[in-house]
């Protein structure tokens, strides 16, 4: 049924993405992908969950459930999914319970009431013999007596705690399959909704309106083919739900049939202390004792043809679905094979795509080499502009010295410029005083030179001073640019 299901869905999902391949490609694949990969969760975790149920381990039923350290049998209630499955396996623990501690109270009541009759009853048996031997072999015959009436109630207890087990398993079972079929009804139920939307986008874009038309009648049929599997799915649901009202209905049963036996046996104790007087009673009662275990041996006998028969139609159905598996796995062999050309064809592209990198790899190589050379120029310049650095600060300083020398002997020159124009107006009035007392004369050589040879040093090293300035400047201007501090290149 579920392999339908997805058959059914991944062919809605095609039409989908036909429809809207030529509006919005990118956004159908992802909805389409969205939706498929949900339907195979939901099928992934409830037909893996169903078959894991299904299949049963004969050992664990045939042992019974497990006895507690008081002798109690302990029920085993399995995990069921959904609130109302949890309340009424508590409210079923429970009413079992209560109803076991009822049964001990009254029947340790009842043991402590037979108890004080029935040695009331031996005491005054005992008395009325004479030998010990006599009274040893009443005692006897009395603890077997009661001995085997207590291994047949244990017996018979046992079988029905057994039997009440499986009931209340096969009932959590049915109830865990119940709501493991409501959710995924429910969650199936939410994708086509999910898909119904997805197709109304569809048909509003105006480019798929004329696929739309052409697909239109192919998903009237696949919608109408999954609604006749969601029919299936309900008419399966109600199946279970009679399933497990008839289950609820035997588990009453079965109780009520507990509650008389534990009845009849509170009346057979009642009565222990009529034995020795009423033999005949006590005849008749076991006789409809016997009567009452073979009618529940033939009802036994009956429930195991029933399951029987369930068990054989159950065979039927896994045979069928191993065939369905089959298929499955040649289809899962067939896209297996599909796979295994892709892979190939990955590893002949990676293997290229290998070799372009080791390519790259050898450029890389010669590029690091190329880097190192440039590093190892730049360190060389590098160093040689430090170096001229040094030399230009260097120069920098003596210029600066210099230029300071310079302003010292200019300022000696202007005053001995002004010294020797003071001492040449001290002359000329010399002169012309002794010419106003000797008449007019010629100036003689001698004072011309005298004061040619005052002027002449000074103007000397003055011009020496500016040219010595001139031939640095001309140096500087001469001496070809630094070239600029190279960036530093990366590590």
């Amino acid at each position: 049924m579920f392999a339908a299901l997805k058959e059914i869905i991944s062919v809605v999902f095609c039409s989908c993405a036909g429809e809207g391949a030529i509006s919005h490609p990118p956004r159908v694949c992802d909805v389409s992908e969205e939706l498929s990969r949900q339907l195979e969760d939901i099928l992934n975790t409830y037909c893996v969950d169903a078959g894991q149920e299904g299949v049963a381990d004969p050992e664990e039923t045939d042992k019974g459930p497990p006895e507690s350290r008081n002798g109690e049998t302990e029920t085993v209630v399995p995990e069921v999914n959904g609130e109302k499955e949890e309340m009424r396996g508590a409210e079923d623990r429970k009413t079992i319970n209560e109803t076991d501690k009822d049964q001990k109270r009254v029947q340790d009541k009842k043991k402590s009431k037979g108890l004080g009759k029935e040695i009331t009853l031996l005491m005054q048996t005992l008395n009325t013999l004479s030998t010990p031997e006599e009274k040893l072999a009443a005692l006897c015959k009395k603890y077997a007596e009661l001995l085997e009436e207590h291994r047949t109630s244990q017996k018979q207890m046992r079988i029905l705690q057994k039997k009440q087990s499986q009931l209340i398993q096969e009932k959590d079972q049915l109830r865990n399959e119940h709501s493991k079929a409501i959710l995924a009804r429910s969650k199936l139920e939410s994708l086509c909704r999910e898909l119904q939307r997805h197709n109304r986008t569809l048909k509003a874009s105006e480019e798929g309106v004329q696929r739309a038309r052409e697909e239109e009648e192919k998903r009237k049929e696949v919608t109408a083919h999954f609604q006749v599997t969601l029919n299936d799915i309900q008419s399966q649901m109600e199946q279970h739900n009679e399933r497990n009202t008839k289950l609820r209905q035997e588990n009453v049963e079965l109780a009520d049939r507990l509650k008389k036996l534990i009845e009849q046996y509170e009346l057979r104790e009642e009565h222990i202390d009529k034995v020795f007087k009423h033999k005949d009673l006590q005849q008749q009662l076991v006789d409809a004792k016997l009567q009452q275990a073979q009618e529940m041996l033939k009802e036994v006998e009956e429930r195991h043809q029933r399951e029987k028969d369930f068990l054989l139609k159950e065979a039927v159905e896994s045979q069928r679905m191993c065939e369905l598996m089959k298929q499955q796995e040649s289809h899962l062999k067939q896209q297996l094979a599909l796979y295994t050309e892709k892979f190939e064809e990955f590893q002949s592209t990676l293997s290229k795509s290998n070799e372009v990198f080791t390519t790259f790899k050898q450029e890389m190589e010669k590029m690091t080499k190329k880097i190192k050379k440039l590093e190892k120029e730049t360190t060389m310049y590098r160093s040689r502009w430090e170096s001229s650095n040094k030399a230009l600060f260097v120069m920098a300083e003596e210029k600066t010295l210099r230029d300071k020398e310079q302003e010292a002997l200019q300022a000696k020159i202007q005053r001995l410029e002004k010294l020797c124009r003071a001492l040449q107006t001290e002359r000329n009035d010399l002169n012309k005083k002794v010419q106003g007392l000797s008449g007019p004369q010629v100036p003689s050589a001698e004072t011309t030179e005298d004061c040619a040879s005052c002027t002449t040093p000074a103007i000397s090293e003055n011009v020496e001073l500016n040219s010595s300035d001139v031939c640095g400047q001309n140096a500087l201007q001469a001496a070809p640019p630094l070239p600029p501090l190279p960036p530093a290149m990366p590590e």
